[in-house]
């Protein structure tokens, strides 16, 4: 058993775009038919928090979905490669994680539901995608490699951990650290308290007045996702929004952050952190730079909305 205060290469194991793209693109779909039963059956939560995913000890689960008087949940298992469908009656389902099409996995998930006795309809077509994929038909997509969903878990096991405790250090309205199934990343979401000019929307296969509610605020944002078109490498990132002058030629931490023209917000290839000493601590700057970069241009208040990184067992003291 490993001491709990140690790190080890597994925790920040590599994860090339290249090599498990076609995976990563199955796996990105059937994560958008999980989601989107979650969404259909949850009341809607501000700035579409009810919709997302929660990394746990196993893998990526929807926490416990209304459905009348009983509560079922979704968890992917990349250990076991199980898709689990359970109830709170005790009953439960497998669906198994393998080279298989999304036709045939949205099939069986909704068989599994069937047979715990709960019936779900949703909308079939994808969202935030360059080009929409309806998931009851398509059978493009079926590749899935339990070695790169394992280790694209563990990034996301190692990333929830800073996050968290990045998290820790606002007394201000802050998300949860959730994962996004639309966009396929992982977030926190720092917000000023004063409301944002009206967004533009125009996020590919999304409403939006979806997107204007979810920006309905001032943010400071930040997470990891595992690559894409245009940026084919895993990479963490982080943006404001509004994004206040002077923000894309601020200067952060580490030295390999960089702000993208075309993205409007700063990169940091995971690389970087990955085969850091410290990978950790090499995150953690990133985040607060970019953050600090974000709050002192936009003028936060950030004597109010800030205090010390949360500690075990010690209540933050109040002034």
């Amino acid at each position: 058993m490993r001491p709990a205060n140690t790190t080890s290469a597994s925790d920040w194991p590599e994860l090339p775009y290249e090599a498990w793209k076609d995976s990563y693109a199955t796996l990105h779909l059937w994560s958008q038919i999980v989601g989107k039963i979650r969404m259909a059956q949850t009341p809607w939560l501000n700035h579409s928090w009810h919709v997302t995913l929660y990394v746990t000890v196993r893998g990526l689960s929807t926490s416990p979905i209304p459905y009348g008087m009983r509560n079922f949940q979704l968890e992917f298992d990349f250990i076991n490669h199980v898709l689990w469908v359970s109830s709170d009656d005790g009953a439960q389902e497998g669906v198994g994680l393998s080279p298989r099409t999304v036709a045939d996995f949205y099939a069986e998930i909704m068989r599994a539901l069937a047979k715990l006795g709960i019936e779900v309809r949703i909308d079939e077509v994808t969202n935030e995608l360059p080009e929409p994929v309806d998931l009851r038909t398509d059978v493009l997509h079926s590749s899935y490699d339990p070695d790169y969903a394992h280790r694209f878990w563990r990034v996301l096991v190692s990333v929830e951990r800073v996050l968290y405790r990045f998290r820790t250090a606002f007394i201000g309205k802050c998300s949860p650290v959730h994962f996004f199934w639309g966009s396929f990343d992982l977030a926190v979401t720092r917000f000023s308290g004063r409301r944002a000019p009206l967004h533009p929307g125009g996020v590919p296969y999304l409403p939006d007045d979806v997107t204007q509610e979810a920006y309905s605020h001032e943010v400071s944002s930040a997470g990891f996702w595992p690559g894409s078109p245009g940026i084919e490498y895993p990479a963490f990132y982080s943006y404001a929004y509004p994004e206040p002058p002077g923000f894309a030629s601020a200067s952060v931490r580490p030295n390999e952050a960089f702000y993208s023209d075309t993205l409007h917000e700063f990169i940091l290839p995971y690389d970087a952190v990955r085969t850091a000493e410290d990978p950790d601590r090499v995150l953690m700057d990133f985040l607060m730079s970019t953050y600090e970069a974000a709050a002192s241009l936009g003028n936060w208040d950030r004597a109010a909305l800030e205090c010390a990184i949360g500690v075990p067992g010690k209540s933050r003291p109040v002034r």
